[in-house]
């Protein structure tokens, strides 16, 4: 195949959903009825301002849970699309640990098993990151395959996109505590017929002008 033949890679923009009145606090898990706080309303707003700057979007995907689909509706009404919910972009299952405070879980034994060997680590009763990871990292697959050269968001949770960024990145399991993902940032991965391209992580920033080179 020429070179000009080659097809262009989906460009995915992935979102963390927006503050809500337990972040920072509690560990939410897939628990429903969370709603984003005012000040996450603003940092949605201001994310879809920024990704309005993109020259297109194809479609915005989110996942099942309320401060997702929150999140992802101005970025969708901005481009008169609607929210495609996905179960694929869910935060991680964390089992018995769900709703329990974050000081609360510091103190416990799987806390640093979860710091410093994730890969090897099952939340009681729910998910390990590695499955976690696995999951994410075939959602983007079926977002390549659906939306080739296409821009889509997919707006997720902290814990999913650290995951599916070390993997694009090539780097081992156990390197995930050591990204940051903010509320509302944006961490862009192009996906074509090679390895993947981080072009951004946790960006609150300027987008217009993302492109693999």
């Amino acid at each position: 195949m020429a070179k000009s033949d080659t097809p262009k890679p989906t460009l995915v923009l992935l979102v963390r959903h927006g503050q809500t009145a337990t972040t920072g606090k509690v560990l939410p898990g897939r628990a429903a009825g969370l709603h984003l706080a005012d000040s996450g309303k603003a940092q949605a707003q201001a994310a879809a301002d920024r990704i309005a700057a993109l020259r297109r979007v194809d479609a915005v995907y989110a996942s099942p849970l309320e401060r997702a689909r929150e999140t992802a509706a101005p970025i969708a009404a901005e481009r008169q699309l609607k929210v495609k919910v996905d179960k694929g972009l869910a935060e991680v299952d964390i089992g018995e640990w769900t709703g329990m405070e974050l000081r609360a879980a510091r103190k416990l034994a799987g806390w640093k098993t979860v710091q410093s060997w994730p890969s090897g680590f099952r939340f009681p009763g729910g998910e390990s990151i590695a499955e976690m990871q696995a999951r994410m990292v075939a959602t983007m697959e079926r977002f390549r395959i659906a939306h080739p050269g296409g821009v889509v968001v997919a707006v997720s949770h902290a814990d999913p996109i650290k995951a599916v960024t070390i993997a694009a990145l090539g780097a081992h399991l156990d390197m995930y505590q050591r990204v940051v993902i903010s509320t509302a940032s944006v961490t862009a991965i192009a996906y074509g017929s090679g390895p993947p391209m981080v072009l951004a992580v946790n960006s609150l920033g300027e987008l217009a002008n993302l492109a693999p080179s």
